[in-house]
Formats: C-alpha cells, sequence, structure tokens
C-alpha cells in the first residue's frame, strides 16, 4: 500500500500519478521506491522529484509521502483541503480536480 498527503499549491501545471507496486510515475517519471526498508526514510533531497514535498518513509509496510497538488485560482474546497490518498491497487491515481467546472453555458476567461 501506499499512503500519499496532498500539499496544495497555486500552480499553472498539472500533476499525473501512477501506481506500479512501489513505482510511483510522476508526470511520465517513474520512482521506484521499493529499496526503502522497513522504518526507513529516503530524504526529499535524495529524490530529483520537484514534485515531491517531503520525505519517503515505509512504515507497517507502507510507504509514506508528500506530493505537491497544484491546482488554479477557482479550486473546489476538495482541492485545497485534500484528503490523503491510500492507494491499494495499481493504475492511474485519481485526484481532485485542478479547478471548479464552468457552470452550465459559461465559459472560463
Amino acid at each position: 500500500m501506499m499512503q500519499i498527503t496532498l500539499t496544495p499549491q497555486r500552480r499553472d501545471d498539472i500533476l499525473t500519478l501512477v501506481r506500479s507496486g512501489d513505482t510511483l510515475t510522476i508526470n511520465g517519471e517513474a520512482f521506484d521506491f521499493a529499496a526503502i526498508p522497513e522504518g526507513g526514510t529516503l530524504p526529499r533531497d535524495a529524490v530529483a522529484c520537484d514534485w515531491l514535498a517531503g520525505d519517503v518513509t515505509r512504515q507497517g509496510g507502507q510507504l509514506h509521502l508528500t506530493l505537491i497538488l497544484p491546482h488554479g485560482a477557482d479550486a473546489p474546497e476538495a482541492t485545497l483541503f485534500p484528503a490523503a490518498l491510500t492507494l491499494t491497487g495499481d493504475g492511474p491515481v485519481a485526484l481532485p480536480a485542478y479547478e471548479n467546472a464552468p457552470a452550465s453555458g459559461e465559459e472560463k476567461p
């Protein structure tokens, strides 16, 4: 399992995640955390990833990491105050919306 804490940040870029076991692919770049032992910590500075916002640890068999969650100027509350993600399966990771969808018939500037 993998536990991801999200730290919202106003940015103009997007984040995509795909999990495969202990590997997390972030915007197309794979980061393999399988070498982190139980109770171990991989310092943030040891990973060349601008999206990582803290150290990566393994506790109780779970990887724990914090990622920056980019959002637009009109982000929904679920994005501004995101719940932690617990990933139990592999595949694309659903993230909170970048910003609110325009109301029907409305256009975004």
